[in-house]
């Protein structure tokens, strides 16, 4: 059974960085797509970062380009979301999903299986 549970959530200030962690069972992190979503108040779930199963290369949404880095640890069997530079639009709910395609997807339906879910706060 494919479970995932999310952590690292918290209040940062404007500026700060976070990384998130999700650590997967049930399942091979190698052999399936797994990404990060965010949902804000009122917006709907938008995908943020992806690791591919077919080649493992790493897709983020242009508004974290350059501040975000999704990385993974297959011993642990485990992905990571450093997020640096953060500012109040980057507060969200985020939450870890994977989907058996082979590359990255954006739309939330796609995926089959999602974590609970860790708060991100960014304000002074």
């Amino acid at each position: 059974q494919v479970h995932l549970a999310e952590s690292g959530g918290g209040l940062v200030q404007p500026g700060g960085s976070l990384t998130l962690s999700c650590a997967a069972s049930g399942f091979t992190l190698g052999f399936r797509t797994i990404a990060w979503f965010r949902q804000a108040p009122g917006k709907e779930r938008e995908a943020v970062s992806c690791i591919s199963s077919s080649d493992r290369r790493t897709w983020y949404v242009d508004s974290v380009k350059g501040r975000f880095t999704m990385s993974e640890d297959t011993a642990s069997n485990s992905v990571y979301l450093r997020m640096n530079n953060l500012n109040s639009e980057d507060t969200a709910v985020y939450y870890c999903a994977t989907d058996s395609y082979a590359v990255c997807r954006q739309a939330p339906h796609w995926y089959d299986s999602w974590g609970q879910g860790t708060q991100v706060t960014v304000s002074s």
